[in-house]
């Protein structure tokens, strides 16, 4: 699940960001309006975590454009989290089609929590745990276990498991996978997800009573369902 970070404050950006990619989150920052602007042209993101008061665009503006847009990308979840939290900004802001509003100085647990929910309503699928074959993703703790164990996964690898668990049955194709996975800094390829995949597999497979598997549609991605008796 790719995030952007919009932030200007350069210790928080930091710390927020620290903690969503311990979440097993990938984020990208931006410390600009202009920058976001930008990015939110061009790229995919799962959610925006956006601050109001910006350099070079305010964070409003921001929003405006980026609903005006339209479609898949312009309808992008955004939660914005700001020290302007008076009801005027609050009102102006969900008008303006902001799904969240977090008024700083915030707890972190609160914050992770309205991410977690946004990015499960965003998925189609606001269940709290996710289910295929044995496998079991737990979308509060944001583990994985299979047939009742933990199973021991990188960030990269929980990422793609993530996304192809959300959605079972449906395949994902390797571009949209590479999205969710990597960040535009990430010196990376496509190819590196087949290698995730791979790996992935190997670690199902030492779980013989699990019936969980990753099928490979040439052409056309990966999808996860439950492997037939």
């Amino acid at each position: 699940m790719r995030i952007l970070l919009v932030e200007d404050h350069v210790e928080l950006s930091h710390w927020v960001s620290k903690a969503l990619r311990d979440a097993k989150l990938t984020v990208e920052c931006a410390a600009t309006g202009a920058d976001a602007d930008a990015l939110l042209h061009t790229q995919d993101y799962a959610l925006v975590i956006l601050d109001l008061t910006l350099p070079k665009m305010d964070g409003l503006d921001v929003l405006r454009r980026l609903r005006a847009r339209g479609g898949a990308r312009g309808g992008t979840p955004v939660l914005i989290l700001t020290a302007r939290g008076g009801l005027e900004d609050r009102v102006q802001g969900l008008n303006l089609g902001a799904d969240d509003y977090l008024p700083k100085p915030f707890e972190l647990a609160e914050l992770e929590a309205r991410v977690k929910a946004l990015l499960r309503r965003r998925s189609g699928n606001e269940a709290l745990v996710h289910e295929c074959g044995g496998l079991r993703f737990d979308t509060v703790s944001r583990m994985f276990t299979i047939c009742g164990e933990a199973l021991a996964l990188t960030p990269r690898e929980h990422a793609v498991l993530e996304a192809l668990i959300a959605r079972p049955g449906r395949a994902l194709s390797k571009e949209k996978l590479f999205d969710e996975v990597f960040a535009l800094a990430d010196d990376v390829n496509l190819d590196a997800i087949e290698l995730y995949i791979h790996r992935i597999r190997k670690k199902l497979e030492k779980f013989p009573d699990a019936r969980a598997m990753i099928v490979t549609l040439r052409g056309i991605g990966y999808l996860m369902q439950q492997r037939p008796d």
